[in-house]
């Protein structure tokens, strides 16, 4: 069921299988207030999770309860820590609202940053719906399953030198060390990554955002996995830098369609788990 009384903004379609499935950076809309001071509407979106919505829409076929926000990561970005806390300490990363690109790259105008006030009423508007949201839903599928899979899905271009050294696996596992989930759901999901074409690294540089650490909690039956895709295993995506009028590439079925299939076996097997806990 499409829920019909929350913001634009936010979709939310109810399952009832134990999983629940979060796209927190495919949102590519910035309303006009918050347009002024932005260096372009392109760099604005650039470091969106790219046709993420489309390489899931098999999720709510199988039961699963899907969030999803359209607000453009720029406006405010809901898997970072509120409280402003790093989440890679020592690491390049971008902030609540970010200011820069992925690259580097200024997102506003010298002087045109928000300030607080402005954050503080993105973070009402946006950040808090979006996490309440999550929170209900975890809260109603928990009550009726002993056990419920948070699967929170990203993308990430391949090659970003101030993130990360080289070349990123395609599947990157993210659990916070092994704290977010049980171990047996980890395992059996680096499993099927082993077992495909592509190449896959657990809690390497992407460990899990605020969604997964917020969340998981397997002490108490709810177990959160992050998935962070490197796009050139979904699209054909231009390794290094990018430029405006080629990035972000086409979403293609055809190419992407090996990617998915491991996907679908992916969530399939969170169910498994989730079920395998009655």
């Amino acid at each position: 069921m499409i829920e019909t009384d929350r913001p634009s903004w936010l979709s939310l379609t109810r399952g009832d299988a134990p999983l629940l499935v979060s796209l927190p950076h495919t949102g590519t809309d910035i309303p006009a207030e918050y347009e002024q001071g932005l260096v372009s509407s392109w760099l604005a979106r650039k470091d969106a999770d790219w046709w993420i919505e489309h390489l899931y829409d098999f999720a709510a076929s199988l039961g699963a309860t899907v969030i999803r926000t359209s607000i453009s990561r720029t406006v405010i970005d809901v898997n970072r820590d509120p409280s402003g806390v790093s989440l890679y300490p020592g690491q390049a990363t971008t902030e609540l609202c970010p200011t820069t690109t992925f690259d580097g790259e200024p997102l506003y105008h010298p002087g045109a940053e928000p300030d607080h006030a402005s954050i503080e009423e993105r973070r009402n508007h946006f950040f808090e719906p979006y996490h309440a949201t999550l929170r209900a839903e975890v809260d109603r599928l928990r009550s009726a399953h002993p056990a419920v899979v948070v699967y929170d899905c990203h993308s990430i271009r391949s090659v970003i030198p101030r993130l990360f050294e080289g070349t990123l696996p395609h599947f990157n596992i993210g659990t916070n060390g092994g704290t977010t989930c049980d171990g047996a759901l980890s395992e059996e999901v680096e499993r099927i990554c082993t077992t495909s074409e592509f190449s896959h690294v657990v809690n390497g540089r992407f460990k899990g955002g605020y969604i997964t650490r917020n969340l998981g909690q397997p002490e108490n039956g709810v177990h959160a996995v992050q998935m962070e895709l490197a796009c050139r295993g979904y699209m054909r995506e231009p390794l290094g830098p990018v430029a405006e009028g080629q990035w972000p590439a086409a979403y293609d079925e055809t190419y992407a369609a090996p990617m998915r299939d491991q996907l679908v076996r992916i969530l399939k097997a969170c169910l498994t788990f989730a079920k395998s806990k009655a």
